[in-house]
């Protein structure tokens, strides 16, 4: 018996109780979690933003030990360290073989169940296919990604989502140079990766937009260069810090139309806006085609920050080896399963980076 958060019926609580995992069949991989992120959106599957079925068990962003590999898995063992991949890609469908296997078709098709609940046999989804706010998870092995030597264990859940988004977002999507100036909106988990990931990259001004202004503080810490509250005034203020022209590159980290129009205003004639946040199915953002023609600028969509996993969580791994990107500057609270529906109220009012459930 695993002890997990159990999402019985959208919009109802988390339920924290005993499901039984099966042992891992042909191409599987069982892993003991060591820790796991709670990300925006978790909290959008809870809340239906996101489609899931039910009753499912959270959780995409999570770190852990192989406890048992099925028939035909080679790359893992038992005793080795990993981290989670939510979008393994499938290597052979379109996407994927014109080189963007982070729109891979298969991905993120419906899961079949994986585990029951205990007690009463009802089969329970893997939410995202992984399903790590649970004790131990079973998942397909091309979501199970050797962790590098020398990143430490619990830390390293955040690299299964926020800081590969942020850092993709920089480094893929927005393709920042070194010099440019950026503006990132919503400083949650991914938005102070985003800040982090920016530097990295060699930006010569980082300025961080906030609901929070106890964000600030968190932001400069990663690498901000300057701060502005959200709000009615918050592009004057980001063009104010430009020059009057704006920034080269904005990057939109919350998934809200009011957000997005402020990452795309703030962005100099000719820059570039780059979309992370997640929004609902019917939220919609306008923009006049005279404004698309005198603005010139470009608007991108961010799919898991345009990252390839296996070639990118390497490269992050030597970062924070070489002590250049501080995993641990991202987490503002360390929790236990119980306390995800806390963190979750914590996201909904714009509080703290990342919530690190630790087993």
């Amino acid at each position: 018996m695993t002890r997990a958060a159990v999402l019985t019926a959208i919009g109802a609580p988390l339920r924290v109780t005993g499901i039984e995992l099966p042992d891992p069949g042909p191409g599987q991989v069982r892993v003991r979690i060591a820790a796991a992120g709670v990300c925006h959106s978790d909290l959008s599957l809870a809340n239906g933003t996101l489609r899931q079925p039910v009753p499912a068990v959270l959780g995409h962003e999570g770190s852990g030990t192989v406890t048992a590999v099925g028939e035909g898995v080679t790359h893992v063992a038992p005793g080795d360290e990993v981290v989670l991949n939510w979008a393994p890609a499938c290597r052979d469908c379109h996407f994927c073989r014109i080189g963007e296997p982070w729109l891979c078709a298969e991905s993120l098709t419906p899961t079949e169940p994986y585990a029951t609940l205990g007690g009463d046999g009802t089969p329970l989804h893997p939410a995202l296919g992984t399903a790590v706010f649970a004790e131990e998870t079973v998942v397909r092995a091309a979501a199970v990604l050797p962790l590098p030597a020398g990143v430490p264990l619990t830390d390293a859940a955040l690299l299964g989502c926020a800081v590969l988004t942020g850092y993709g977002a920089v480094h893929h999507s927005a393709r920042v140079r070194a010099g440019e100036s950026v503006v990132v909106v919503g400083v949650g988990g991914v938005g102070l990766a985003t800040v982090r990931s920016a530097r990295l990259a060699g930006a010569g001004q980082v300025i961080a937009v906030d609901v929070s202004p106890e964000k600030e503080e968190l932001a400069r810490s990663c690498g901000a260069t300057d701060f502005v509250p959200a709000g009615d005034d918050a592009v004057a203020r980001v063009r104010e810090l430009t020059g009057g022209h704006g920034t080269d590159v904005a990057i939109e980290c919350v998934g809200r139309p009011e957000t997005i129009r402020t990452a795309w205003t703030a962005t100099r004639r000719g820059g570039r806006t780059t979309v992370v946040g997640v929004g609902g199915r019917d939220q919609r953002v306008a923009f006049s085609p005279l404004e698309l023609f005198h603005s010139g600028r470009t608007l991108a969509g961010c799919v898991y920050g345009n990252t390839d996993p296996a070639r990118d969580l390497p490269v992050l791994a030597e970062h924070v080896r070489e002590g250049r990107f501080d995993l641990s500057a991202l987490i503002t609270r360390r929790i236990g399963l119980d306390d995800i529906p806390d963190a979750f109220d914590a996201m909904l009012a714009g509080r703290g980076g990342r919530s690190l459930v630790v087993f």
